[in-house]
């Protein structure tokens, strides 16, 4: 089985899908970070095509960058200057072959995740 990487934004605030973030996915590379590509999250809070298609991955240390200050501005939330998150960055490692989901819970004051199935 080749693997892959797929994410979901949830707004726990809101209670809805997390549309119209844009993510940015880098592979970390000792003390390098390499950009590998941007994308925005559809109606459902996901992305249209895997973040990590199975022809592009490989084993490693990731770091995805989830652009949540301006999907909070976008929802015309109240929010504090400087804001408390606008951009949050989970760097995880995948070591093996497999499905990797990385779903991000966010709300204007907290975030959490877990890999996913």
């Amino acid at each position: 089985m080749a693997g892959y990487l797929t994410t979901h934004v949830l707004d726990t605030a809101q209670g809805c899908p997390g549309k119209g973030i844009k993510i940015d996915l880098y592979r970390i590379s000792g003390d390098s970070r390499i950009f590998v590509r941007s994308l925005v999250t559809n109606n459902d809070g996901r992305t249209d095509s895997h973040i990590l298609p199975a022809d592009e991955f490989e084993t490693g240390t990731y770091e995805l960058e989830f652009h949540v200050g301006a999907y909070f501005d976008e929802a015309g939330t109240s929010l504090p200057d400087p804001k408390f998150l606008d951009v949050v960055p989970l760097r995880f490692g995948m070591s093996e072959e497999a499905h990797y989901h990385v779903p991000l819970l966010v709300s204007p004051f907290s975030y959490s995740t877990y890999r996913g199935s």
